[in-house]
């Protein structure tokens, strides 16, 4: 169970627009503006390990001709992630002037086609995708672990040796467990 009450949601209802076809009757139709962006925050803590994490889902939306992999490199810059699990779908179709369905208007093989080389090189990634269905998932896992980066009320050069070691190997045994979606250790 969760211990809090979500509460909030807004939509802009369009009223009329322009049809090409002339329409009998009356329409409406719900619609988000032209893109829109959700965040879902997961903080958790394992009492034993004392090691915490925080989960952040973004979801990002557009039915406009901007792709929202155009962020990418924005977001993954906005936050310090040691995994990242994305998933880009085209969903529906649109038409050509002809009126020919185009089931994906966008040259895609890969979502790491989007990052930077510079971000890329932080990360192992894998994709996982399924061109038939327009499916398009990549999972990166970052590198180097700086301890300094994981450690509140403490300084890692405080630390002995053994210790950091002990804490970075927990550290990555969570990492890759969280990376492969499974306990394994």
């Amino acid at each position: 169970g969760q211990d809090y009450d979500p509460q909030g949601a807004s939509v802009t209802l369009l009223i009329s627009d322009l049809a090409m076809i002339p329409v009998k009757g009356d329409a409406q139709v719900a619609h988000l503006d032209k893109s829109h962006v959700t965040v879902h925050t997961y903080p958790e803590y394992h009492p034993e390990t004392s090691l915490a994490t925080f989960r952040v889902d973004i979801d990002v939306a557009t039915c406009g001709t901007i792709t929202p992999l155009s962020t990418l490199d924005y977001l993954i810059g906005s936050f310090d992630s040691d995994i990242i699990t994305m998933d880009y779908r085209v969903r529906g179709f649109t038409r050509s002037i002809d009126g020919r369905k185009i089931f994906n208007d966008l040259k895609i093989n890969s979502i790491q086609n989007f990052i930077s080389d510079a971000t890329l090189q932080k990360y192992d990634a894998i994709d996982v995708n399924v061109y038939s269905a327009n499916i398009f998932h990549t999972k990166m896992l970052l590198r180097e672990i700086d301890l300094k980066n994981y450690l509140f009320n403490q300084n890692a050069e405080d630390l002995p040796a053994p210790k950091k070691q002990e804490i970075t190997d927990n550290l990555r045994r969570e990492m890759i467990e969280i990376f492969n979606g499974r306990n394994i250790y």
